[in-house]
Formats: structure tokens, C-alpha cells, sequence
């Protein structure tokens, strides 16, 4: 019997090491459209989420996917498809509600209520929280006009919108989750949008080396100029959550600055940034899975078409604090792989010594 307590201990021991959950959500970001501007289905949806839980070596299970709105994309008030594809496969979900080139977010909240009664507690199960707005400061900042960065929202507007999202939900099944703003790390840090900071549980911010060009944006100096992107943004954060909402460097696309877009460099991202900064220990959606954006000359999709398979390796060094690989290739499962095969034989041998 001592052996058999013995051999079950070291079974759960062993189980439990491999299904240790990390302390920060990972997941992917999900646009409503593909990369030619076609409407995404329940299915695009549903393989998106199944190939993000089963990519090769991926440090953790990334389970969660960012939205950035609630509306099926061609209609005015679905809900989106990404919903039931989620919940049949089991995805976390930070939604979105788009803000910008609007006076209303009616039909954002509209479609919230369709989902909440169409799918129920199942639905509000998987939401980890709401994002009122996407770069939309960014967006009618100095930076984001020079750069034709598109129709923005400003901080006034971003509050009432927040101030809507919050009536919206109170005393439904959403009613206790908590509501955010993503934007630009130069937009939170801007003292003129703090009262949108003020008004929200969570702050996320996008963080792009790549972009920086004027902070030196080499490759090699990629570690550095994220550092001082994401601690600026924490610092203006006033003691609220910083999640990482997006982040990335292209596989593909042109040379911006110094930066080179190229499948080597974006691995190497991977790494340095997700690998030893952020997976297990930040809340983040990497970008991205698939493109989704036509307007976009950089590609930052990991896989070519929803290949499980990256494009580069994903699995962590040791040592960088990520979660450990799983989704690895093996020839043959081992038997603690299970726990129901582990009790099995940890009886199977204690009857062996007994006998």
C-alpha cells in the first residue's frame, strides 16, 4: 500500500506541474472580417479558436480571443459569430464595442442584449471583460492625423460612451464585468485623456516596437523601446490593471524606419517579448493569429492558413518564466499524461508487490 500511495502522489504531482494554469490570460486578437474584407463566419471563427488551443509548442493554452465589436460584420445588430464558436470551444472573450466615426453605440449594445438572450449564462461565462473603444484617442492625436491614422473619438466622448456600457449592463448577466479602454501607450500616457483612465477598471494598451521609429527602432533595440512604451503607459494607468490588448512584430511587409519586417525578426518577438516579458505573468492577445486588416501592408499572422504549425518556433527558452510547452509532438503518450491511466497503474504495481 505504501507503494501505491507512493506511485499515486507522484502521479498527481506529475499532473498537477502540467496543468498548472498561468497567472495572465493568453490569447489572440480577432478582427470581424478576413484579410480580403469578407465577412468571418461561425466556422472562420471556430477554426481560429481551435487552432490557437492547438498550436505546436505554444507556451500555455491560448484560450481568449480580444474582439473589437459585438456586431456581426454586414448586419446592423447580430450579434457577432464569434460568440457561439467561442463557447463551443471554449474561449474567453474580451469584447469589444467599436466607438469611432460614431455619435451612438446603440446597436453595440443592441447586439450585446441579443447575444445575452441567445446565449445565456454561457455566453457572460466566457466574458472576461469589456473594451469601450480602440485606439480611438490615438487616433485624433497629433501622431495619429500626421499618420492618417482614420475617424478617432475624443476623451470627452470615450467617458460617455464608458457611462453608456456601465447602464447598459447593470443588473444583467454582464453586470459584474469589468469595463476598459485599449488605446495607444502615447494616448494613456497623454494627461488629456486621463479622464478616461479615471473612469475605467482596466487600461489596455497596444505595443509596437516596430512602429517606433523614433525611438530607434532597430531590432536590436526592440527590448528597450518596449520597455519604455509599456512602463509609460503603466505609469499613467493610476494604479488600474495594464493589459497588453496587442502586440507583435510582422512576418512580412516594408521596412518602417529601421525596422525590418521578416519571419525571423518576428520569432525572435516572440521570444524576447512574449517569451521573457509577458506570457504567464500579463494579461495578453498577442497580434495575431490572422490577418484581418486589407488596409495593412504588414502581416502579423504566426501561421500560414490556420496551420497549427507557426511559422517560427513558439515554444519558450527555459529559464524565461513562460508557461511550459504543451501541444508538443510525441511518439508515444506517457502514462501520467493521464490521470485516470496513472491511478490505473499505480494500483496495477502496488498489487504486483503485494502479490
Amino acid at each position: 500500500m505504501r507503494s501505491f500511495n507512493a506511485i499515486l502522489l507522484a502521479c498527481l504531482a506529475i499532473r498537477s506541474n502540467g496543468q498548472q494554469m498561468p497567472s495572465g490570460i493568453l490569447g489572440f486578437n480577432s478582427g470581424a472580417t478576413k484579410d480580403n474584407s469578407a465577412a468571418k463566419a461561425q466556422s472562420d471563427f471556430k477554426r481560429e479558436f481551435t487552432t490557437a488551443q492547438n498550436l505546436r509548442g505554444s507556451p500555455g493554452l491560448f484560450n481568449s480571443v480580444r474582439l473589437y465589436t459585438m456586431v456581426q460584420s454586414g448586419t446592423d445588430t447580430d450579434p457577432i459569430s464569434a460568440f457561439p464558436a467561442a463557447i463551443a470551444t471554449n474561449t474567453s472573450m474580451l469584447l469589444g464595442i467599436w466607438c469611432s466615426g460614431v455619435t451612438s453605440i446603440d446597436k453595440e449594445l443592441t447586439a450585446m442584449r441579443n447575444a445575452i438572450e441567445q446565449y445565456g449564462q454561457k455566453f457572460a461565462d466566457l466574458v472576461v471583460a469589456i473594451s469601450v473603444g480602440s485606439e480611438d484617442l490615438y487616433r485624433v492625436s497629433e501622431s495619429g492625423i500626421e499618420k492618417n491614422a482614420g475617424v478617432g473619438q475624443d476623451a470627452d466622448t470615450i467617458v460617455n460612451f464608458i457611462r453608456d456600457v456601465r447602464k447598459a449592463i447593470k443588473g444583467t448577466i454582464l453586470g459584474n464585468k469589468p469595463v476598459g479602454h485599449v488605446d495607444s501607450w502615447s494616448a494613456i500616457a497623454n494627461k488629456s485623456n486621463s479622464a478616461v483612465i479615471e473612469e475605467v477598471d482596466w487600461i489596455g494598451t497596444d505595443v509596437y516596437s516596430y512602429y517606433e521609429r523614433d525611438k530607434g527602432n532597430d531590432f536590436s533595440n526592440s527590448t528597450n523601446v518596449f520597455d519604455y512604451i509599456y512602463e509609460s503607459a503603466r505609469n499613467a494607468s493610476q494604479g488600474k490593471p495594464v493589459w497588453v490588448t496587442e502586440t507583435g512584430y510582422p512576418s512580412s511587409g516594408p521596412t518602417f524606419g529601421q525596422a525590418v519586417a521578416s519571419v525571423d525578426n518576428a520569432g525572435k518577438y516572440w521570444q524576447e517579448i512574449g517569451c521573457d516579458k509577458l506570457f504567464g505573468r500579463v494579461n495578453t492577445w498577442w497580434y495575431t493569429l490572422r490577418d484581418s486588416n486589407p488596409a495593412n501592408k504588414e502581416k502579423f499572422a504566426i501561421t500560414d492558413n490556420l496551420k497549427t504549425t507557426a511559422k517560427f518556433n513558439l515554444t519558450c527558452a527555459p529559464g524565461s518564466g513562460a508557461p511550459a510547452a504543451i501541444n508538443q509532438q510525441s511518439k508515444a503518450p506517457s502514462v501520467y499524461s493521464s490521470p485516470l491511466l496513472c491511478i490505473a497503474s499505480a494500483l496495477v504495481l502496488s498489487l504486483w508487490v503485494i502479490g
